[in-house]
Formats: C-alpha cells, sequence, structure tokens
C-alpha cells in the first residue's frame, strides 16, 4: 500500500513539474468571478466605464468575435445593471446566444428585458426574436439539457414560448402569429381542445385583423376535424367542424382556401353518416330497435345517396317487424 502510494505521489510531481501551457488560462476578477481566455489571447476586453464596455460587445460582435462580445455584454449587465446601456448589452447577449445555438438561453435573455427594461427601444424586435426563435423549435429543434446537450423536442414547452411572446404584448404586431402558432403546436401534440382554444382566441381577440381571423377560423375547423376523426360515437366534435367552416365560408367567401372548406364540409358529412351508421349498430346489437331505426334514419336524413344508405334502408325494413312485436306488448 505505502510502496504505492509513494508511487502516485512520484507521478503526481512529475506531472506538475512538466513544462506545459493551458489551453484555456483561468482569470478571476474581483466581484466578477471566474473566466477564461483562448490560448494566445490576452484579457484586454474589459474597460471601466459602461459606455465604453458596451462599444466593446458591439465591436467584437460586429466582426464575429461573439464570445468576447457575450462576456463584455455580460460584464456591462453584471457591473452596471441600472445604467442606461444596460438593454442594449441584455439584448447583444442574446444575440450572441442565438449565434452559438443556444435559442433557448437566448430566449430567456430577450425574456430579461422584457421584465426589467420594459421601456427599451427594441421592446418589438425582441418579440419578433423570441418568436423566430419559438418558431425554429416548432419546426423540429430540440431543446437542451442543462441548456447545453440538444436532447429533444417538447410542443408544449415550444406552446408556452409562444404564449409568453402574446403575454409580454398581446396587441403587438407579432401577438396575432404567436397566438396561432400555439395552436399548430398543440395540433402536433394531438391536443385538439387546446388547440382549438388557441385558434377561438385568435379568431375572436384579432377580428379585425382579416387574415389573422380567417386563418383561425379555417385552422379550427381543421382541428375539429382531426379530433372528430378519432371520435368513433360522439358525432358532436364533427358538427362543431362543420360550424366553424360555415362560419369560415360566410365571412370569408373569396378567401383560396373557400373549395377546401366545402371538401372539407362534404367529408365531415360522410364521417356523420358513417358515425350514426356504426351508432344504428350498436343499437341494434344491444336489441335497442327505436334507438337503432332512429338513427338508421340519420343516415337517409343526411345523405339519401350515400354508400350506407341502402344498408340503412334494409336495416330499417329488417327491424320494422321487430318494432311490430315491441309496441303490442
Amino acid at each position: 500500500m505505502r510502496f504505492r502510494f509513494r508511487i502516485l505521489i512520484w507521478l503526481l510531481g512529475l506531472t506538475l513539474g512538466l513544462p506545459f501551457r493551458s489551453p484555456a488560462p483561468l482569470y478571476y476578477t474581483p466581484g466578477e468571478g471566474w473566466y477564461y481566455e483562448p490560448f494566445g489571447q490576452k484579457a484586454d476586453w474589459m474597460r471601466s466605464r459602461a459606455q465604453d464596455q458596451l462599444a466593446v460587445a458591439e465591436e467584437s460582435f460586429t466582426n464575429g468575435d461573439y464570445a468576447v462580445a457575450l462576456r463584455a455584454a455580460r460584464r456591462v449587465v453584471r457591473l452596471w445593471p441600472l445604467s442606461d446601456y444596460a438593454p442594449r448589452a441584455e439584448y447583444l447577449i442574446g444575440r450572441c446566444l442565438e449565434k452559438a445555438h443556444r435559442d433557448e438561453a437566448a430566449f430567456n435573455a430577450y425574456e430579461t428585458i422584457i421584465q426589467k427594461y420594459p421601456g427599451s427601444a427594441q421592446y418589438e424586435d425582441i418579440l419578433w426574436r423570441q418568436y423566430l426563435i419559438a418558431d425554429r423549435f416548432l419546426h423540429g429543434e430540440f431543446f437542451r439539457l442543462w441548456n447545453t446537450i440538444p436532447f429533444y423536442r417538447s410542443m408544449d414547452r415550444t406552446a408556452r414560448l409562444f404564449g409568453t411572446i402574446v403575454t409580454n404584448g398581446p396587441y403587438s404586431d407579432v401577438a396575432p402569429h404567436a397566438q396561432l402558432r400555439i395552436g399548430v403546436a398543440r395540433e402536433k401534440q394531438r391536443d385538439y381542445e387546446e388547440a382549438v382554444k388557441a385558434y377561438e382566441t385568435a379568431a375572436d381577440r384579432y377580428a379585425n385583423l382579416p387574415v389573422i381571423a380567417a386563418d383561425a377560423l379555417f385552422r379550427e375547423g381543421v382541428a375539429y376535424s382531426k379530433e372528430a376523426a378519432a371520435a368513433e360515437y360522439d358525432q358532436s366534435t364533427a358538427d362543431k367542424a362543420i360550424a366553424a367552416f360555415t362560419d369560415f365560408l360566410t365571412l370569408y367567401p373569396n378567401d383560396p382556401r373557400a373549395a377546401q372548406a366545402q371538401k372539407a364540409i362534404a367529408s365531415l358529412n360522410t364521417v356523420k353518416v358513417q358515425g350514426n351508421f356504426k351508432i344504428a349498430q350498436f343499437y341494434e346489437r344491444e336489441k335497442k330497435w327505436a334507438g337503432a331505426v332512429i338513427y338508421y334514419n340519420e343516415v337517409l336524413q343526411l345523405n339519401p345517396n350515400s354508400p350506407y344508405a341502402a344498408r340503412a334502408r334494409q336495416r330499417i325494413e329488417a327491424l320494422k317487424p321487430r318494432l311490430q312485436q315491441v309496441a303490442h306488448r
């Protein structure tokens, strides 16, 4: 045991005694903590005034040196948080993090500006930058584990990012688009109920914006249609989808998607026919003849020329004797 310990001490001493240069020397500044500089660079980016420090951050960002720009901007925020230069420095932090593909961290940096500096001249631009980040997550970008390792996709978190944007500026230029994207994210989750709520909010809140309201109403119909396709016996969802598409056609008859809406209504009526036929079959299996006949008649009323209509007529004729037997009891 003592021999092994001596060998370990000897190896450690030999290692420490060898000349070497650290590829990333560490530096410590009182009040700021540790940071490193890449090999061959000097820590000459620090300044004693907020204005000068921000100038370093701006110049470094313009030159594509995002690592130095990030450190310089963070120093402004850390040492001079109440200065007039802090909001711009926080904005540069977000931009640098975006360049490093750390989108969620960038989103949070922009959120800091909104919460701490609501009077920022770049408020609208910040909301749009948050929107673009959320949209990248909507289109498949991975959220990062420990803000470092790309790990998973999440439409729930994506919807919440868009929701944050709407909350920050419900009547900003970007908010109507963000509200629609909440619905899109929920659809990708297959949470059609929440998707419909998001689209309804967009259609109601931004009714004065025909492009947004029309898109919201059409998407509402689509979301209801998807939900109806998964519902075997509940036809109320199909009715809601038809109502949404009907409202869309009434309010926006010249919209390029009008033909799609009409086709969707026809398809939904087919779904309703099929659904009513299945309900009728269910009642027939349960020997509830009157209920079965009611739903077979619904099939005929919805579409007397459908493939199910002929079968419905046959079943109605077949069930008439049973209904008469029940009536004479």
